[in-house]
């Protein structure tokens, strides 16, 4: 079983006398992506070196390092402020989330803010979403890439 699908997975070997090169190999490029402008920021540190103990901008990695980069430049990478809570949003009037994706989880305690525990749902760009408690109405206001979360399962 191990040979046939050893055999499977081998490249067809045929006579070196050709005249024409072979397209089974040149169909994978080993050409280097060209991009125009500087490269973005890696979001994997380059850890320290042997014998020392790596600082957080060495170490940090991900979603902790693009925030982390954020931060030395001043720049607010996550938007950590609370909705509006001075008003019920309406169907006519709802209360705007902003958000990079297609959905977003959002936290409601009604309004004034703290008038009832707090709510957890998710907002769709598709559809409006009300409080099961107060009734207040949110909308995503949606500012990605379309299609962007095609990697999303």
């Amino acid at each position: 079983m191990f040979n046939a699908a050893l055999r499977a997975v081998r490249p067809v070997v045929r006579s070196t006398r050709r005249s024409t090169p072979s397209t089974a190999l040149r169909a994978l490029s080993t050409t280097t992506p060209r991009f125009s402008g500087p490269a973005p920021p890696s979001l994997f540190g380059e850890g320290a070196k042997a014998g020392e103990i790596p600082s957080d901008e060495q170490q940090a990695t991900g979603l902790e390092r693009f925030q982390l980069l954020g931060e030395m430049q001043g720049v607010e990478a996550f938007d950590l402020e609370p909705l509006d809570s001075s008003r019920v949003g309406t169907l006519e009037d709802p209360i705007k989330v902003f958000s990079l994706d297609t959905s977003r989880i959002v936290g409601c305690t009604g309004s004034p803010a703290e008038s009832h525990e707090l709510h957890w749902f998710t907002v769709k760009k598709e559809k409006n979403r009300r409080c099961p408690e107060c009734g207040s109405v949110y909308v995503l206001d949606f500012q990605g890439v379309e299609h962007h979360d095609a990697h999303h399962h």
